[in-house]
Protein backbone atom coordinates (compact mmCIF):
# COMPACT_ATOMS: atom_id res chain seq x y z
CA UNK A 1 0.00 0.00 0.00
CA UNK A 2 2.63 2.47 0.76
CA UNK A 3 6.34 2.36 0.07
CA UNK A 4 9.08 4.84 0.30
CA UNK A 5 13.12 3.69 -0.21
CA UNK A 6 16.13 5.77 0.07
CA UNK A 7 14.09 9.59 1.48
CA UNK A 8 16.08 12.68 1.64
CA UNK A 9 15.15 15.93 2.87
CA UNK A 10 17.12 18.59 3.54
CA UNK A 11 17.03 22.61 4.24
CA UNK A 12 19.73 24.98 4.17
CA UNK A 13 22.52 22.85 5.25
CA UNK A 14 20.36 20.36 7.54
CA UNK A 15 19.23 16.95 6.25
CA UNK A 16 15.80 16.24 8.06
CA UNK A 17 15.72 13.17 6.54
CA UNK A 18 19.06 10.85 6.05
CA UNK A 19 17.65 7.75 3.04
CA UNK A 20 14.59 6.15 5.21
CA UNK A 21 13.00 2.99 3.43
CA UNK A 22 9.56 1.56 5.15
CA UNK A 23 6.85 -0.24 3.64
CA UNK A 24 3.53 -0.86 4.91
CA UNK A 25 0.50 -3.18 4.08
CA UNK A 26 -3.10 -2.32 4.93
CA UNK A 27 -5.71 -2.07 6.76
CA UNK A 28 -3.29 -1.15 9.88
CA UNK A 29 -1.88 1.59 11.59
CA UNK A 30 1.24 2.70 11.84
CA UNK A 31 2.63 5.13 14.66
CA UNK A 32 5.78 6.90 13.68
CA UNK A 33 7.76 8.54 17.07
CA UNK A 34 10.63 9.65 18.12
CA UNK A 35 11.91 12.82 19.48
CA UNK A 36 11.33 16.30 18.23
CA UNK A 37 13.51 17.26 15.59
CA UNK A 38 13.93 13.55 14.37
CA UNK A 39 11.86 14.04 11.04
CA UNK A 40 9.09 12.85 11.99
CA UNK A 41 6.72 15.01 10.72
CA UNK A 42 8.88 15.78 7.15
CA UNK A 43 8.41 12.55 6.68
CA UNK A 44 4.50 12.78 7.60
CA UNK A 45 4.01 15.16 4.82
CA UNK A 46 6.16 13.68 2.21
CA UNK A 47 4.75 10.50 2.36
CA UNK A 48 1.01 11.87 2.36
CA UNK A 49 2.19 14.14 -0.78
CA UNK A 50 2.14 17.53 1.07
CA UNK A 51 5.86 18.03 0.36
CA UNK A 52 8.46 16.66 -1.83
CA UNK A 53 11.50 14.77 -1.00
CA UNK A 54 15.07 16.18 -2.26
CA UNK A 55 15.77 12.22 -3.21
CA UNK A 56 14.18 8.90 -3.37
CA UNK A 57 10.07 7.00 -4.32
CA UNK A 58 7.28 6.86 -2.62
CA UNK A 59 5.01 4.40 -3.77
CA UNK A 60 1.09 4.89 -2.92
CA UNK A 61 -1.09 1.85 -4.25
CA UNK A 62 1.60 1.30 -6.21
CA UNK A 63 2.11 5.04 -8.14
CA UNK A 64 5.12 6.81 -8.11
CA UNK A 65 4.69 10.27 -6.82
CA UNK A 66 7.54 11.44 -7.86
CA UNK A 67 6.58 10.75 -11.53
CA UNK A 68 3.61 12.49 -11.31
CA UNK A 69 3.20 16.69 -12.01
CA UNK A 70 1.94 19.34 -9.30
CA UNK A 71 -1.62 18.71 -11.12
CA UNK A 72 -1.89 15.43 -10.52
CA UNK A 73 -0.52 14.93 -6.92
CA UNK A 74 -3.21 17.18 -6.61
CA UNK A 75 -5.87 15.55 -7.87
CA UNK A 76 -4.33 11.92 -6.85
CA UNK A 77 -4.01 13.42 -2.79
CA UNK A 78 -7.75 14.30 -2.77
CA UNK A 79 -8.57 10.97 -4.30
CA UNK A 80 -6.22 8.41 -2.21
CA UNK A 81 -5.37 10.23 0.92
CA UNK A 82 -7.67 12.16 4.09
CA UNK A 83 -5.81 14.07 6.69
CA UNK A 84 -5.86 14.98 10.12
CA UNK A 85 -4.16 17.21 12.19
CA UNK A 86 -3.17 18.36 15.42
CA UNK A 87 -5.48 21.33 14.68
CA UNK A 88 -8.90 20.58 13.11
CA UNK A 89 -8.38 23.14 10.15
CA UNK A 90 -12.02 23.55 9.57
CA UNK A 91 -13.78 26.44 8.14
CA UNK A 92 -15.19 28.48 10.50
CA UNK A 93 -18.42 29.68 8.53
CA UNK A 94 -19.18 26.24 7.63
CA UNK A 95 -21.45 23.70 9.40
CA UNK A 96 -19.90 20.38 10.31
CA UNK A 97 -21.40 18.28 7.64
CA UNK A 98 -20.45 20.91 5.01
CA UNK A 99 -16.70 21.05 6.45
CA UNK A 100 -17.29 17.37 5.45
CA UNK A 101 -18.73 17.62 2.56
CA UNK A 102 -15.54 19.82 0.96
CA UNK A 103 -13.52 17.35 -0.33
CA UNK A 104 -16.07 15.03 -2.34
CA UNK A 105 -17.01 18.67 -3.91
CA UNK A 106 -13.31 19.51 -4.92
CA UNK A 107 -13.41 16.12 -6.04
CA UNK A 108 -16.66 16.88 -8.50
CA UNK A 109 -18.83 14.05 -7.26
CA UNK A 110 -23.07 14.48 -6.79
CA UNK A 111 -23.78 16.43 -4.68
CA UNK A 112 -26.69 14.31 -3.09
CA UNK A 113 -24.41 11.44 -2.80
CA UNK A 114 -21.71 13.39 -1.39
CA UNK A 115 -24.02 15.14 1.48
CA UNK A 116 -25.57 11.37 1.87
CA UNK A 117 -21.98 9.98 2.40
CA UNK A 118 -21.14 12.88 4.80
CA UNK A 119 -24.63 11.72 6.56
CA UNK A 120 -23.34 8.52 7.53
CA UNK A 121 -20.09 9.31 8.43
CA UNK A 122 -21.51 11.49 10.99
CA UNK A 123 -23.80 9.34 12.19
CA UNK A 124 -21.27 6.48 12.19
CA UNK A 125 -19.10 9.02 13.89
CA UNK A 126 -21.69 9.44 17.03
CA UNK A 127 -21.75 13.22 16.03
CA UNK A 128 -24.67 13.30 13.51
CA UNK A 129 -26.80 15.14 16.22
CA UNK A 130 -24.18 17.91 15.61
CA UNK A 131 -23.92 17.81 11.90
CA UNK A 132 -25.37 21.46 11.59
CA UNK A 133 -23.72 23.51 14.25
CA UNK A 134 -19.94 25.05 13.16
CA UNK A 135 -16.55 24.69 14.85
CA UNK A 136 -16.68 27.26 17.49
CA UNK A 137 -19.72 25.46 18.54
CA UNK A 138 -18.61 22.28 18.89
CA UNK A 139 -16.24 20.49 21.41
CA UNK A 140 -12.13 19.78 20.63
CA UNK A 141 -13.73 15.76 20.38
CA UNK A 142 -16.21 16.97 18.24
CA UNK A 143 -14.10 19.36 16.13
CA UNK A 144 -11.35 16.10 15.23
CA UNK A 145 -14.54 13.74 14.70
CA UNK A 146 -15.56 16.29 12.08
CA UNK A 147 -12.29 16.26 10.89
CA UNK A 148 -12.06 12.42 10.65
CA UNK A 149 -15.06 12.11 8.63
CA UNK A 150 -13.90 15.18 6.07
CA UNK A 151 -10.68 12.94 5.61
CA UNK A 152 -12.89 9.26 5.34
CA UNK A 153 -15.18 11.00 2.69
CA UNK A 154 -13.36 10.04 -0.48
CA UNK A 155 -12.63 6.63 0.70
CA UNK A 156 -9.04 7.15 0.93
CA UNK A 157 -6.63 4.16 0.49
CA UNK A 158 -4.83 5.97 3.39
CA UNK A 159 -5.26 8.71 6.55
CA UNK A 160 -2.23 10.39 7.71
CA UNK A 161 -2.60 11.93 10.77
CA UNK A 162 0.00 14.42 12.34
CA UNK A 163 -0.29 14.15 16.33
CA UNK A 164 -3.87 14.14 16.29
CA UNK A 165 -4.94 14.01 20.21
CA UNK A 166 -2.06 16.84 21.16
CA UNK A 167 -4.70 19.64 21.33
CA UNK A 168 -7.41 16.82 23.53
CA UNK A 169 -7.59 15.99 26.82
CA UNK A 170 -6.72 12.22 28.48
CA UNK A 171 -10.17 11.02 27.89
CA UNK A 172 -11.10 12.57 24.17
CA UNK A 173 -7.91 11.23 23.55
CA UNK A 174 -8.31 7.87 24.21
CA UNK A 175 -11.74 8.22 22.70
CA UNK A 176 -10.44 8.93 19.12
CA UNK A 177 -7.58 6.30 19.83
CA UNK A 178 -10.08 3.85 19.78
CA UNK A 179 -12.08 5.11 17.18
CA UNK A 180 -8.88 4.85 14.86
CA UNK A 181 -9.10 1.26 15.88
CA UNK A 182 -12.69 0.84 15.12
CA UNK A 183 -12.27 2.03 11.65
CA UNK A 184 -9.60 -0.03 11.03
CA UNK A 185 -11.27 -3.17 12.04
CA UNK A 186 -14.54 -1.93 10.69
CA UNK A 187 -13.84 -0.39 7.61
CA UNK A 188 -10.66 -1.38 7.28
CA UNK A 189 -9.10 2.03 6.91
CA UNK A 190 -5.45 2.37 7.24
CA UNK A 191 -3.70 4.95 9.33
CA UNK A 192 -0.03 6.63 9.36
CA UNK A 193 0.15 8.62 12.67
CA UNK A 194 2.96 10.87 14.02
CA UNK A 195 2.89 11.02 17.72
CA UNK A 196 4.27 11.80 20.88
CA UNK A 197 1.57 9.68 22.76
CA UNK A 198 2.47 6.19 23.58
CA UNK A 199 -1.17 4.76 24.16
CA UNK A 200 -1.72 5.24 20.69
CA UNK A 201 1.49 4.17 19.53
CA UNK A 202 0.57 1.07 21.94
CA UNK A 203 -2.81 0.37 20.11
CA UNK A 204 -0.59 0.49 16.63
CA UNK A 205 0.32 -2.49 14.67
CA UNK A 206 3.29 -1.26 13.53
CA UNK A 207 5.71 1.14 15.32
CA UNK A 208 7.94 2.89 13.98
CA UNK A 209 11.04 5.18 15.69
CA UNK A 210 12.75 7.67 14.04
CA UNK A 211 16.10 9.73 15.50
CA UNK A 212 18.63 11.98 13.53
CA UNK A 213 16.48 11.97 10.71
CA UNK A 214 16.24 8.05 10.24
CA UNK A 215 13.73 4.87 11.44
CA UNK A 216 16.17 3.41 13.93
CA UNK A 217 13.37 0.83 14.91
CA UNK A 218 10.61 -1.41 13.22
Amino acid sequence: MLRASNIWKSYEDLDVLRGVNLEIEGPSITSIVGKSGAGKSTLLHILGTLDLADQGVVEISGVAINKMRKKEIAAFRNEKIGFVFQFHHLIPEFTAIENVCIPGFIKKRGKKEVEKEAEKLLEYLGISPRKNHKPSELSGGEQQRVAVARALINKPDLVFADEPTGNLDTQTSSDLHKLFVTLKEEIGQSFVIVTHNMELASLSDNLLEMSDGLIINN
